[in-house]
């Protein structure tokens, strides 16, 4: 399978995951998101305005510290009630439930007077009086009032509507928060009552309140919220409209199908589609506070209450009705609704629209294709740079939406799933990448150095064709006498002969920072300074070529070992080495279909013949005269002034004989000038001193150097006879490669 179809089938999967879990949106999403949201409300809060004709009645720590411990008479209820209907109050809404009778009415307390023929004798006077639910009742008839139920899931006391519902698309009991049953207030406190309106609100994860319904569904039957139904009140309306997805205008973009928005009056409530409201919140603020003993003692005028939406309720600590809020950790819960009301009225409303996800899920799939797209065409840094782009735009989309139009666009999720995109398609870029330097490594480990290696893993593109001019140094290596070791040798024996020959030598070469360049039969070749620098590769090579020929020392001592153990004739296996340094050509020579990293050029070629001199002047190693210039540290001597096969300008040519400690050694330096004088006395034509100088630079070193000796022995006899031109310098043609 092609490596574009597996990262196509990846990312197309992780795009399809991202879609499908944000379609089903589980808890840890949502959470997110609601936190995102949170976050803007703080950012940009709404400011209370002290014009919203919303107040709370608020039975704060000093109306019980005045008035006395909670719960108050009924009768305490029924006075501030009086006072606030007498003062215009448009609408009077309870954020609290009376289900049971008030242990404080008459009748009810004498039941804890102490025995006495005195008491007992009142009680039946006692008992005749009106019960403080009684008065409370009374006055709730005079007022506008709104009292509150909960909806539970036991059946208590079902509440009372009074209002109807009409609605138009779906039957909204489908979709409004249901309840089998309620704890509302007495019967005798409903029946006066203008109005009912559930208390609850559906808790989230954290307990925050970010939302609030503004419908709740009893048994089968619809109830408005404290909120929905002190505003019905205070307009006058008697009639709740609610549109549903299917309705007129309404369009459900295939998500959010539900409840729509709710009308109350003249205000219109867009909602999500279990009928709850979205709440921008403003920090709490005194000015929509009136404390409950302040109403009651006169305190507070007219101009305080008439015409207002009034919420009683209680910020008291000890009363327990603290919630959350995404601005504060302990807010009243009677503000909740009082900032609901406001909410409303001001008109500006928080709305998480119903094309809000489908906007989503779009912007998903099309970035994240983009992005796909990026990272398999211009790599991991361009797809980066669209994925930054992509988040930012979200982000400011988000918050561009919610500031100016009130509108919930997540920006989570969105950021979550082209992150999400982005590192799975650079993982498998970054896997496939990896995945071609090991098939580089593993392709090219064996025939090319390890620095050579590397930086075509790092850079496949190098595998290319083309190269450049560098100053480099050269080595070949070749082994004498091959044709007669192979004529003994079974093909077999003769690989393992030179695979256990060429693998010490490669390792010489590699640990000098050279690069094998390639093996010929018998013979190999490196170079140094390519494909990475080195400021001393004529010296690196010189002391390639010194390990290589103490390499063949310890191997001929291996084989002959070997060769009696078998009880077999040892022939010493001898090489010879060429080295030479100069400007080359090196890079990747062939076709398009197949090359190799190689070099060529005349220095190459004159490596190659220096090589091939060896056995001519019997020495292991000749380097060119470029190469002992560059590297001064080791024992060079001359050997000729040759024209070497296939050039026509002579090249001065020497025998790498040792290191510095030898080229340090007296016995080194008096050779050196003593081969010195007799290649003077030779190139002046002096053949007499010339030959006496061979036999006691040839005493002078022993052996090692006597076939070079012999050889100039054997050329200056033939100079007797037939004596070189008389402009000739020294110079010898080489007729052999």
């Amino acid at each position: 399978m092609g490596s574009r179809l597996l990262y196509s089938l990846l990312v197309g999967a992780v795009i399809v995951g991202c879609l499908a879990l944000r379609i089903w949106d589980p808890s840890p999403v949502a959470r997110l998101r609601s936190l995102v949201f949170d976050t803007f409300q703080r950012i940009a809060p709404l400011q209370f305005d002290p014009a919203l004709p919303v107040r709370i009645v608020d039975i704060d720590e000093d109306s019980l510290t005045k008035l006395g411990q909670w719960p108050w008479p009924r009768t305490l209820l029924a006075e501030l009630i009086e006072k606030l209907g007498a003062q215009g109050a448009a609408a009077i809404g309870f954020d609290m439930v009376f289900p049971e009778p008030d242990r404080m009415s008459p009748a009810n307390a004498v039941q804890y007077w102490p025995r006495s023929a005195v008491l007992d004798s009142l009680k039946p006077e006692v008992e005749k009086l009106p019960s403080n639910d009684e008065v409370f009742a009374e006055a709730i008839s005079e007022a506008p009032i709104v009292l509150g139920f909960i909806g539970s899931p036991l059946d208590l006391a079902l509440p009372e509507t009074k209002a109807s519902f009409a609605h138009g698309g779906d039957d909204p009991r489908l979709y409004a928060p249901y309840y089998p049953g309620a704890v509302a207030s007495l019967k005798v406190l409903q029946n006066p009552a203008q109005g009912a309106g559930a208390l609850n609100w559906i808790p989230e994860y954290d307990q925050i309140i970010r939302r609030m319904p503004m419908v709740v569904r009893i048994e089968d039957t619809l109830f408005p919220s404290l909120v929905a139904d002190v505003l019905r009140l205070a307009q006058g309306a008697s009639t709740y409209v609610i549109k549903s997805s299917g309705a007129s205008s309404e369009q459900a973009f295939g998500e959010n199908t539900g409840i729509v928005k709710i009308r109350v009056g003249d205000f219109e409530i867009p909602t999500e589609a279990n009928g709850q409201m979205w709440i921008r919140f403003t920090p709490q603020s005194p000015g929509r506070y009136l404390p409950a003993w302040k109403v009651l003692n006169g305190e507070i005028g007219e101009d305080e209450i008439a015409g207002r939406i009034l919420l009683v309720g209680t910020s008291a600590a000890g009363l327990l009705d603290l919630r959350a809020t995404p601005l504060e950790a302990s807010v009243p819960g009677v503000e909740l609704h009082a900032q609901a009301v406001e909410q409303i009225l001001r008109g500006t409303f928080l709305l998480r629209p119903d094309f809000a996800t489908p906007a989503e899920l779009f912007y998903i799939l099309i970035l994240g294709c983009l992005i796909a797209v990026l990272i398999y065409s211009a790599g991991a840094l361009g797809s980066a740079l669209l994925g930054v782009i992509a988040v930012g735009g979200v982000i400011a989309i988000s918050w561009y939406a919610f500031d100016t139009a009130g509108l919930l666009v997540d920006p989570v999720y969105p950021t979550i799933a082209l992150s999400a995109i982005y590192l799975a398609g650079s993982s498998f870029m970054f896997l496939r990448t990896e995945r071609e330097r090991n098939r580089v490594r593993n392709a090219f480990s064996h025939y090319m150095a390890p620095a050579l290696v590397k930086r075509l893993a790092e850079d496949p593109t190098q595998l290319k064709l083309g190269g450049e001019t560098r100053d480099m140094t050269l080595l070949f290596a070749d082994v004498r006498g091959f044709t007669t070791i192979s004529e003994g040798l079974t093909a077999e024996e003769l690989i393992r002969f030179l695979n256990n020959l060429f693998t010490p030598l490669s390792n010489v070469i590699l640990e000098q920072q050279g690069t094998i360049d390639k093996f010929m039969g018998d013979a190999l070749m490196a170079f140094w300074n390519a494909p990475l620098d080195d400021t001393k590769h004529p010296s690196n090579a010189c002391t390639a070529a010194l390990r290589i020929m103490d390499e063949m020392k310890t191997l001929n001592e291996q084989w002959r070992l070997e060769a009696k153990a078998k009880e077999r004739s040892f022939h010493e296996v001898k090489i010879g080495i060429g080295v030479n340094t100069g400007a080359c050509a090196v890079g990747n020579l062939g076709s398009e279909t197949r090359f190799d990293y190689s070099v060529i050029g005349d220095n190459v070629n004159v490596a190659s013949r220096l090589e091939g001199q060896s056995k001519t002047y019997g020495v292991i190693t000749v380097v060119g005269e470029e190469t002992t210039l560059r590297a001064p540290d080791f024992a060079f001597l001359e050997l000729d002034l040759v024209k070497v096969k296939g050039k026509t300008t002579a090249v001065r040519i020497f025998a790498l004989l040792g290191d510095n400690a030898l080229a340090q050694s007296q016995p080194f330096i008096d050779l050196s000038a003593k081969h010195g004088e007799f290649l003077t006395r030779y190139r002046a034509k002096d053949w007499d001193a010339a030959e006496a100088l061979t036999r006691e630079c040839e005493k002078m070193d022993g052996a090692e150097l006597s076939q070079l000796y012999t050889l100039y022995r054997e050329r200056i006899a033939f100079f007797r006879d037939n004596p070189p031109p008389a402009d000739w310098d020294g110079t010898t043609e080489a007729l052999s490669k």
